[in-house]
């Protein structure tokens, strides 16, 4: 991540750590998904994250502990957000926003047209978070989320303004 990026996330939340996620930070990631998924990603489906070159994998750390993280896919001009959670301790202090911001400046970084992500039709406080983002519904994938059985909302960020994002 540059040097903007970096001031920009210190601006942002200043007691937090963003960094490379490490295998060895494995259990505490899925703890987190755990508390905040009904159908969460399995051990396996986070493995190939760390060594994925088309991989963007980041967790924030606050005081020592991983207190969120973002899985994201640049792949030709293209980025998507796989995966975002927070602790539910810090749901509400901005450190969603600051994980998905530091995601769009790194899609930006590789000069990406747009960046696409799915959220559950149910999940409100995720869709106000994206829209703040000028993500768009572009689309909805039925029944794509299980446990419960949801529609997912495909959203896009057009990329021309990706480095942008709120204050």
């Amino acid at each position: 991540m540059g040097g903007y990026a970096r001031a920009r996330l210190a601006c942002i939340v200043s007691d937090i750590a963003l960094r490379t996620a490490q295998p060895s930070d494995l259990d505490s990631i899925l703890r987190i998904e755990r508390l905040v998924f009904s159908d969460p990603w399995s051990p396996e489906s986070f493995a190939p994250e760390f060594t994925d070159s088309y991989s963007w994998f980041r967790v924030a750390e606050i005081d020592g502990e991983v207190a969120g993280y973002v899985v994201a896919r640049i792949v030709a001009q293209q980025g998507e957000i796989a995966n975002i959670a927070v602790h539910p301790s810090r749901h509400g202090t901005g450190l969603g926003g600051t994980l998905l911001d530091a995601a769009i400046v790194a899609a930006a970084a590789a000069e990406c047209e747009a960046v696409w992500l799915e959220v559950r039709v149910s999940n409100a406080p995720a869709q106000r978070l994206y829209a703040s983002r000028r993500f768009e519904e572009i689309g909805r994938r039925r029944n794509y989320y299980r446990e419960p059985l949801e529609d997912a909302l495909v959203l896009r960020r057009a990329g021309s303004s990706s480095a942008s994002v709120p204050a």
